[in-house]
C-alpha cells in the first residue's frame, strides 16, 4: 500500500552527559534559567521524524514515500534512504540552505534536553501532495514539520479524502488551540506521549473522551509503562517488549509509530497493532542513534512471539 510520510527530515547530534540533569537545575531559580552541561560524547547522525518513521516502515517490508524539504548537505543521506528501499522522489531540496538539525543531550536517567535548528524544513508549507506526491495515495502520515505545513497538510487531506493520522508531538507548542483541533478532527488515528496529550488538552479546551471523540483512534505513548489505545469504543493497554540493553532513547517513538502503521495497514486488531509498534520501539532503544538498527522479517516475527505469544495475522 501507498503510504506517504511529512515532518521533519534532519541530521541528530546527539550527546550524553554522564549525570543527572535534576541535579543542576534549581526550581526556584527557573524563572532565570542559566545552566551548561559537559558531555562527555556527540555522535552525528541521520535523523528526522519522517525519516525515521520510513526507515522503521521500510524494515518492517514497506516502501513508505517521504514528502519534505531539505538543504544542499542531503545528497549522501538521500542515498542511504533509496538504498534502504524509501521512496525520496518527493523530497524537495532548498538550494540556498541547509538540513535541519536536532541537538539532544540524554542524562543518566535517559531525561533528555533537546534543540531543534528548522533550516529547510521551513519550506515544507510550500509543498502540495497534488504537485509534489502524485498518484495513489492510501495513507498520509503528518508528523512534526514546518507548524505551516502541518496545518496545510490536514486541510489537504480532508479536501482530497485522504485518511491521515495525526502526529503533532513537539509542534504542540507552536499550533494553537484550533489549529490542534482541526488536525485531530477527522484523523483517522492520533498519536501522543501523556505528557502531549495534556499539553494537547490544554491548549483546544477538550477533555480525554472529546479528543477520544474527535478521532477515530487516539493512542498515547506511557514510556516504559507502554502504551493505551482507544479504538472501537474500547481501551487497549499494550505492554513494552524488554529490551536486550538500553542505549539510547532518540527515536524510539517513532519506531514504535511505525509498527502502529504497519498494523494499521494489515487491519491487524489493535491489541496486535500495538504490540507491533511496542516491538519496533525496542529495537530503536537497543542501538544508538534512530537508523542503526536492523533486523529481517523473519528475526522480527520470532521475536514478537516469544513476547507475546503467536499471532495468527503476523
Amino acid at each position: 500500500m501507498s503510504v506517504l510520510i511529512t515532518g521533519s527530515i534532519a541530521y541528530d547530534y546527539i550527546m550524553q552527559f554522564p549525570g543527572y540533569f535534576k541535579d543542576h537545575i534549581l526550581p526556584e531559580k527557573i524563572a532565570t534559567l542559566s545552566v551548561s552541561f559537559l558531555v562527555d560524547s556527540m555522535k552525528k547522525q541521520r535523523g528526522g521524524v519522517a525519516t525515521n518513521i520510513a526507515y522503521n516502515l521500510a524494515l518492517l517490508g514497506e516502501r513508505p514515500r517521504i514528502m519534505a524539504t531539505v538543504g544542499q548537505d542531503f545528497s549522501d543521506y538521500r542515498a542511504w534512504l533509496e538504498a534502504n528501499n524509501i521512496d525520496t522522489r518527493a523530497i524537495i531540496e532548498i538550494a540556498d540552505d541547509f538540513t535541519a538539525s536536532f541537538f539532544v543531550s540524554t542524562d543518566g536517567t535517559q531525561n533528555q534536553i533537546a534543540m531543534f535548528y528548522t533550516g529547510a524544513m521551513a519550506h515544507a508549507h510550500t509543498l502540495s501532495f497534488k504537485q509534489h506526491a502524485p498518484g495513489e495515495i492510501d495513507l498520509v502520515v503528518i508528523s512534526p514539520n514546518d507548524p505551516r505545513a502541518m496545518v496545510q497538510y490536514a486541510r489537504e487531506c480532508k479536501e482530497l479524502n485522504l485518511p491521515y493520522i495525526y502526529d503533532p508531538s513537539q509542534q504542540i507548542i507552536r499550533l494553537s488551540g484550533d489549529e490542534l483541533a482541526d488536525g485531530v478532527r477527522g484523523s483517522a488515528l492520533t498519536i501522543v506521549n501523556e505528557y502531549e496529550f495534556e499539553m494537547l488538552k490544554n491548549k483546544t479546551g477538550w477533555n480525554d473522551d472529546q479528543v477520544a471523540h474527535e478521532t477515530q483512534t487516539l493512542i498515547i505513548t506511557l514510556g516504559d509503562k507502554g502504551s493505551r489505545i482507544h479504538a472501537d469504543g474500547k481501551m487497549i493497554t499494550v505492554p513494552i517488549v524488554s529490551a536486550r540493553r538500553q542505549a539510547d532513547p532518540t527515536g524510539v517513538g517513532d519506531a514504535y509509530r511505525a509498527g502502529i502503521i504497519k498494523g494499521y495497514l494489515k487491519k491487524s486488531a489493535w491489541e496486535n497493532t500495538g504490540r507491533l509498534g511496542s516491538l519496533a520501539a525496542t529495537y530503536a532503544l537497543e542501538e544508538y542513534g534512530t537508523q542503526n538498527h536492523k533486523y529481517t522479517l523473519q528475526e522480527f516475527a520470532a521475536r514478537y512471539r516469544d513476547a507475546f505469544g503467536s499471532a495468527p495475522d503476523l
